[in-house]
């Protein structure tokens, strides 16, 4: 698949998000971005700090509820993952959702009804509805699935460590967490202003 051309959009305060998860093969300059099909193509993109893409549990069956993971190599790839119009939240943006739902109710208010495994469902009152996509890891496999989204930022901390905005099953509010770039998480996008 290709950049994805038309979007369901939702407004959350003064943002404009895009309403699911990114699907895309391809970088905004229409170059192709690695898909890794099981778990040694996604370990050797790991060891090679490549960018790279995956569906959930390497099964295609998965993209059309939760989008591809991708690696934070991917995200901050200079050909550009996000379409054009588009960009990948950073730390600031992701504050300003808390901002607006209030800290204490963000993750009750984005996460949708379904999918979530024990705890708390959310309300989707944001209208983002956010899902459970889990991660996937260094070497291939996949962790916290129906339990956690994980949305990646642009932000890097000091150990070179990617900032992530996180969801959780069983709390109302939502983290950020700093996790090594080779790790597989969604990708949401935020329209330019």
């Amino acid at each position: 698949m290709e950049q994805q051309a038309e979007t369901q959009t939702v407004t959350i305060g003064k943002q404009v998000w895009m309403k699911r998860n990114l699907d895309v093969t391809t970088f905004r300059n229409g170059e192709p971005i690695f898909e890794a099909k099981n778990a040694q193509e996604w370990l050797a993109a790991s060891m090679a700090r490549k960018p790279a893409c995956c569906c959930m549990e390497f099964d295609a069956n998965y993209i059309g509820v939760y989008g591809r993971l991708y690696n934070w190599h991917a995200v901050n790839d200079p050909r550009g993952l996000a379409p054009e119009g588009w960009h990948i939240p950073n730390l600031q943006e992701w504050r300003e959702i808390d901002d607006f739902l209030g800290v204490t109710s963000t993750g009750t208010k984005m996460k949708s009804p379904e999918l979530w495994e024990r705890g708390w469902p959310g309300t989707n009152e944001s209208g983002f509805s956010a899902l459970p996509g889990g991660s996937c890891s260094f070497g291939g496999g996949f962790i916290f699935l129906r339990q956690m989204g994980f949305w990646w930022g642009t932000d890097l901390d000091k150990d070179n460590f990617a900032l992530t905005f996180a969801l959780i099953n069983n709390e109302t509010r939502s983290f950020r967490f700093n996790y090594d770039p080779s790790l597989g998480q969604s990708v949401r996008c935020l329209k330019n202003l």
